[in-house]
């Protein structure tokens, strides 16, 4: 996979992300709402709103061209890199379940 949705993230750093350490969790909600959840550029390159903000970011998760980078002062260009997808939601896979019997019982009716 190759591209960018640009750069996105909070800065200088993601909020209570721990510095110094080098294993465990990072757990955070980000309201895309707030300006506060974006870099200023990105939302002044995205027409200057969080919502022109949040429509190139969902843009970029469908196309698969958007990805999360952190960096470090030992990896400055970057020491995690990851593609981010769109997990879809449970009631996705619900309907999912639910569709393939019912696809396999009309083949079966057409067969017969």
């Amino acid at each position: 996979m190759t591209g960018s949705a640009g750069i996105a993230t909070e800065t200088p750093s993601f909020g209570g992300f721990p510095a110094g350490v080098y294993g465990g969790l990072y757990s955070m909600m980000f309201d895309t709402s707030q300006a506060t959840s974006w870099n200023p550029a990105f939302i002044a390159a995205n027409g200057g709103t969080t919502a022109g903000a949040e429509a190139a970011f969902g843009a970029g998760l469908a196309s698969s061209s958007a990805y999360l980078n952190i960096h470090s002062t030992a990896f400055p260009g970057g020491e995690i890199r990851a593609f981010l997808q769109p997990v879809p939601e449970p009631g996705q896979w619900g309907m999912l379940l639910l569709g393939i019997p019912a696809v396999l019982a009309v083949a079966r009716r057409r067969r017969s």
